[in-house]
């Protein structure tokens, strides 16, 4: 028997020839039976233990599909389950309840789908993505609000063909897939969990003990399956480490992830941490170490004037003493120094009203907040690792309403000449 996909034969097996003598047993019993047959007390045991034993001579890794079956389903919006773990599931879109009421009547097995985008209430087919998890329920809570809380265990990667809804309930067509072979990778193993240890103790994060220990663990998969779950990733990022079918890939990914934020966390602990205000909502980016100094200067440029709020005024300040900034105003023809003289005069003049003497870290605006947003996305679109100051100076000109873009503005500078340098080094008339 080479895994539990030919268990799963026999049991149909079992229930035909039962069925030609005018016995009938459900899907589930058969499979029970079969397990009992093999000394196994039952088919979540054998199912766990043939995964765990598997091994395939060494191929390419590929999608093999098996039969397609269908089963109750639960629609995610912003969770994405990984194997092994156990997790909390809370409920409320009613045909999702009906999907509980349907597996827990079952074997209390159900499709985990996660949703592309959010919002949509009614999930269909081309709103979740294609590969998902086969997850066992264990338990169910009835809470006070009329929300279900369950705790469930992914146990199996699976292909979505049909997501749709029956009787009230979300339902999915589901076939079974291989990983491919198990390889050996000691080095990448040890690797990746040294990099996931610094990773949680940078950030405090509390690792739930897993047997065996990720370091004594010889399938790179199952690694990076432990580990993904704790990384702080887009939903997007995690469905596409999730949909990796093959193990190594799956763990020379993630632990290229934890790479690229250790790096970001050791740049910005060079300096002094992040103040609070800041920490809020700067993402895993990673962000230069000019660029980090810079916005330590904005905040305390407004924690100075005992502002409640840090504005784009403040980051323009801060950003004229940026290197990779004041070299973009100086391509531009910007008059700094006028422009710091004009900015100075705006705080201290004309934001009398933002002042509190109550002791706190100055806070970002939601302005603020945009332009990092918009800075480190435009990064990534340009195929760069690291955000440096030029980034946000261009992000304000987004900001239109705003005075920090007027005086930008007043100085000739224009969001496209801006734009134009950092992509290509350029200004308009160069």
């Amino acid at each position: 028997m080479r895994d539990f996909r030919d268990a799963k034969t026999m049991a149909q097996t079992l229930r035909e020839s039962l069925t030609t003598k005018a016995i009938t047993i459900s899907h589930g019993e058969s499979l029970e039976l079969v397990s009992k047959m093999l000394g196994v007390p039952d088919w979540n045991t054998l199912s766990a233990s043939l995964q765990a034993e598997r091994r395939e001579p060494a191929s390419p890794p590929a999608k093999r599909l098996g039969r397609a079956a269908s089963y109750p389903a639960i629609p995610l919006r912003d969770f994405v389950p990984f194997l092994t773990a156990i997790f909390p599931l809370f409920v409320g879109r009613e045909k999702t309840v009906q999907a509980l009421d349907h597996a827990f009547e079952r074997q209390r097995e159900v499709v985990l789908a996660v949703q592309k985008q959010g919002a949509v209430d009614e999930p269909g087919f081309d709103d979740v993505y294609e590969i998902g998890v086969l997850a066992r329920l264990l338990e169910l809570v009835r809470l006070d609000n009329r929300t279900l809380k369950v705790l469930a265990q992914a146990q199996r990667r699976v292909v979505i063909r049909h997501f749709f809804e029956e009787t009230g309930a979300f339902q999915a067509e589901i076939a079974d897939i291989s990983e491919g072979p198990i390889p050996d990778a000691p080095f990448l193993i040890k690797r990746a969990v040294g990099r996931f240890e610094s990773y949680a103790a940078a950030r405090e994060i509390p690792i739930q003990q897993v047997w065996p220990a990720l370091d004594q663990t010889h399938d790179p998969g199952r690694v990076a399956d432990v580990i993904a779950p704790y990384m702080v990733l887009p939903i997007s990022d995690k469905q596409r480490l999730l949909a990796t079918l093959d193990p190594l890939a799956r763990l020379q990914e993630v632990d290229a992830l934890l790479n690229t934020l250790d790096v970001a966390l050791i740049a910005r602990n060079n300096t002094s941490p992040l103040p609070p205000a800041i920490a809020e909502f700067v993402p895993e980016t990673r962000y230069s170490a000019e660029l980090d100094a810079t916005l330590r200067r904005a905040f305390a440029y407004a924690n100075q004037r005992k502002h409640q709020y840090a504005t784009l005024e403040h980051l323009l300040l801060a950003l004229i003493d940026d290197a990779d900034a004041s070299a973009v105003m100086k391509a531009c023809s910007a008059d700094r120094d006028a422009l710091k003289q004009k900015l100075a005069s705006y705080l201290d003049n004309r934001l009398k009203k933002l002042v509190i003497d109550n002791g706190g870290d100055a806070k970002p605006t939601a302005a603020f907040q945009r332009v990092m947003q918009r800075a480190a996305l435009r990064t990534k679109e340009l195929g760069r690792s690291t955000v440096t100051g030029a980034y946000p100076l261009v992000a304000i000109f987004a900001e239109t309403q705003s005075p920090a873009a007027w005086l930008l503005g007043d100085q000739g500078m224009s969001g496209q000449d801006t734009a134009n340098f950092i992509a290509r080094g350029t200004v308009k008339g160069t």
